[in-house]
């Protein structure tokens, strides 16, 4: 057990220490970047090399058949050759002027030769740029040798081993704080944790709380080792010359992504201003075109030729094109859009929606034309194919019917487009629908009896308008039969079977009240021996069915 948790210490340190060291590397990099006027005037450089790694000027022009990565390779090695040499003196650099150039020489050999052009890139005299060559180089050459003294590689090696006592330490705290921590929250979860919930409903369960705390606390405990260790190799590598270049490679690892990211972020600044500022202004003005289409529908603000029920869907439409304007003002802000990735995605995208939308699309379009034809409204009773109910709800999409059974019906918009919508409610109120039944009755009837039966059974139902008067239709002389339909005025249109209902039953009162039988077209009545159809409270106190009759001829030939 001891030894795994020494393997994992070991594995934390190497993993995480990636993270303090690369700060000062870091540092160290940029700074001599910095003070190159090349790389600042966009020309590219090739850094001169100390013995430590270190980048002691940029090289930015050629030189007769060298190229500036050449000439920066060959300054590289001359600098190496004089730290090598045990006679090297900083007074043995000499500054000696030719007719083209201006040398830096060391004995016989010349380190490096400065040209107009180079002065012109640095914007200095060629004696000014072999001052700070001369003074830079000599400077490497003196920090190499004072670095590679045994008193300054003794003095790393402790820095080195507190660096790795502390990280022990932290590393030590680290796991105690955890296992405390842990210890705390097993003794107090009953008074740490309660129930989340609102209401009857319950969000998370104080058990679901305890696995998330806990899986906070293992993320953020792998968190602080990465970073711990990250910082040990990072300090440990910069202590010492040679190895600085690793800082520098794990400060890539790590650092360079980061820093990518917020100078992406930075740079993208102006653009989310532009984005927010056309969203701040959209939104002002979907505010101000659905406050109009309000006082349009609550009849406040009067458009001739435009209806009050028009103002919601309108406002639907005009909202959904402003968005899609919005969206083609936003676009070119937003980031990666000029890409091909970005462009085929999109395209994908809008291919998926055209295909697998054209129902829904279709029944949207047919959905704005019954917007603006205007066949029915909310709470008319319609009448669409085989259904017949109240219009509960009407949508870009779907119509919502509810019968009279009580059945809510969704009828896609396409459908009501495509068929014959039948409207109870749109006349009922002004000039009154026109209910209609058919009864059949048998030719021993005078037709003007039946008639007055039919008209004084529409009077006596309550909700028959008296006024336009109810009034008969003689549709057809049958074999056995006549029909008749009685027609009535109402303005019920919702409580239509309600009030067919009361007529039937009106009807067939007058009717046996009357005498008058209501024969079915297949049912013959013998009378004589039988009973009337006309039910017993109708008929007279002393009714008898009559006798049979038979009459026979007496007359006969003798």
């Amino acid at each position: 057990m001891a030894i795994n948790r020494k393997i994992n210490f070991i594995g934390f340190i190497v993993l995480l220490a990636l993270v303090l060291g690369s700060f000062s590397a870091f540092s160290q990099s940029d700074s001599t970047a910095a003070e190159s006027p090349g790389i600042r005037n966009g020309i590219q450089g090739y850094p001169v090399l100390g013995v430590m790694n270190d980048t002691v000027f940029y090289v930015f022009i050629k030189m007769g058949a060298s190229s500036p990565s050449e000439r920066a390779k060959h300054i590289t090695d001359k600098i190496r050759r004089l730290y090598e040499d045990p006679e090297f003196n900083v007074d043995s650099l000499a500054i000696e002027e030719s007719e083209f150039s201006v040398d830096l020489v060391y004995r016989d050999i010349i380190v490096t030769s400065v040209s107009p052009d180079d002065a012109a890139v640095y914007g200095l005299s060629l004696r000014e740029i072999s001052e700070e060559a001369k003074s830079r180089i000599s400077q490497s050459i003196k920090v190499a040798k004072e670095e590679r003294k045994l008193s300054k590689i003794l003095f790393r090696v402790l820095y080195t081993c507190i660096v790795f006592f502390v990280a022990l330490l932290l590393y030590w705290l680290l796991n105690k704080g955890y296992v405390r921590i842990l210890k705390y929250l097993k003794r107090n979860r009953d008074k740490l944790l309660k129930n989340l919930s609102y209401k009857d409903y319950t969000f998370l369960t104080a058990e679901q709380e305890l696995r998330a705390i806990l899986i906070l606390l293992r993320g953020t405990r792998l968190f602080l080792y990465f970073a711990l260790g990250y910082a040990v190799l990072s300090i440990g590598f910069s202590i010492f010359p040679l190895t600085r270049g690793w800082a520098d490679a794990l400060l890539g690892l790590v650092w360079s992504p980061f820093r990518s990211i917020l100078i992406a972020i930075w740079d993208y600044v102006p653009s989310m201003v532009t984005i927010l500022v056309i969203v701040f202004v959209m939104y002002n003005v979907i505010r101000l075109v659905r406050y109009v289409f309000q006082e349009i529908e609550a009849e406040k603000l009067k458009i001739s030729g435009f209806h009050a029920d028009w103002a919601m869907p309108t406002y639907g439409i005009v909202r959904v094109l402003l968005y899609a304007f919005m969206v083609v003002l936003i676009f070119p802000y937003l980031p990666g859009s000029e890409s091909n990735v970005f462009r085929g995605v999109s395209v994908f995208i809008g291919i998926l929606f055209s295909l697998g939308s054209s129902s829904a699309i279709a029944n949207m379009v047919a959905g704005l034309v019954i917007t603006y034809m205007r066949p029915f409204k909310i709470g008319d009773k319609i009448k669409i194919g085989d259904t017949t109910g109240v219009v509960l709800e009407k949508t870009l999409l779907v119509t919502r019917v509810r019968t009279i059974k009580n059945e809510e019906i969704t009828i896609p918009n396409s459908s009501v487009l495509g068929g014959n919508t039948t409207n109870y409610s749109t006349l009922a109120k002004t000039e009154g629908l026109i209910i209609n039944t058919t009864v059949t009755i048998g030719y021993d009837v005078p037709w003007r009896e039946t008639h007055a039966a039919l008209i004084e059974a529409a009077l006596r139902t309550d909700l028959v308008l008296k006024e336009p008067s109810p009034f008969v239709f003689q549709t057809s002389l049958d074999d056995f039969y006549v029909s008749y339909q009685l027609n009535a005025y109402t303005r019920e249109s919702i409580g239509m079977a309600k009030v067919y209902s009361e007529l039937h039953q009106n009807i067939q009162d007058v009717f046996f009240e009357r005498g008058i039988e209501i024969m079915s077209p297949h049912y013959r009545a013998a009378r004589d021996g039988n009973m009337s159809t006309i039910p017993t409270k109708y008929l007279p106190q002393d009714y008898q069915a009559p006798a049979f009759n038979f009459k026979t001829d007496q007359k006969k030939e003798i």
